[in-house]
């Protein structure tokens, strides 16, 4: 009897040891993996969220397609859908903030609003906005990204020039521009 239960104990401590979880490799470690057992496949990555709809659309807006003017030298970095038949278009500079602000005041013939002080963003009305259409009013908006020693805006093309924006500037244009919705 005794020869019996000893005889138990030894196969419950065999059964244990080989449902016991192993410790993730470590670097360095060389020991073969069991038969049968494969490597564990890691979980699909979640998908990047790309600019919606870039393929319908010219590659890079100008002032005849966005309605507005464009101050010279400005870089396009992306548009992206705002919903409602609407897109916003981003771009960059190497000029100083308050450059930009005076040229939109000057050609748009109107003051804008500062909307931001801290960091400064300075606003400009293109157009009228109808709540039940859009999902934007149709704006020029002008941001400083030098603010408080900030080097700038990450330029998202690598290796491009500049490396870095000093502003940003955001049209919305009026849905009756062409490409800013429907």
């Amino acid at each position: 009897m005794l020869c019996l239960a000893l005889a138990s104990i030894v196969a419950l401590a065999a059964g244990a040891a080989a449902q016991t979880p192993q410790p993730f490799p470590r670097p360095g470690d060389q020991r073969p993996q069991s038969p049968g057992t494969a490597a564990p496949t890691p979980p699909p990555r979640p998908a990047v969220p790309q600019p919606a709809g870039t393929a319908s659309q010219p590659a890079e807006p100008n002032e005849t397609t966005l309605g507005v003017p464009l101050y010279p030298g400005l870089q396009f970095i992306a548009s992206y859908d705002a919903g409602r038949g609407q897109r916003y278009y981003l771009f960059g500079t190497s000029s100083d903030f308050a450059q930009l602000v005076n040229y939109y005041k000057s050609v748009l013939k109107q003051k804008g609003e500062l909307v931001y002080e801290e960091p400064p963003i300075h606003m400009f009305d293109v157009g009228r906005f109808r709540e039940e259409t859009m999902a934007f009013p149709p704006s020029v908006t002008v941001k400083d990204y030098t603010w408080a020693g900030s080097l700038g805006y990450l330029n998202p093309k690598r290796g491009a020039e500049p490396a870095r924006f000093k502003t940003i500037v955001q049209i919305v244009p009026s849905p009756a521009a062409g490409t800013g919705g429907r």
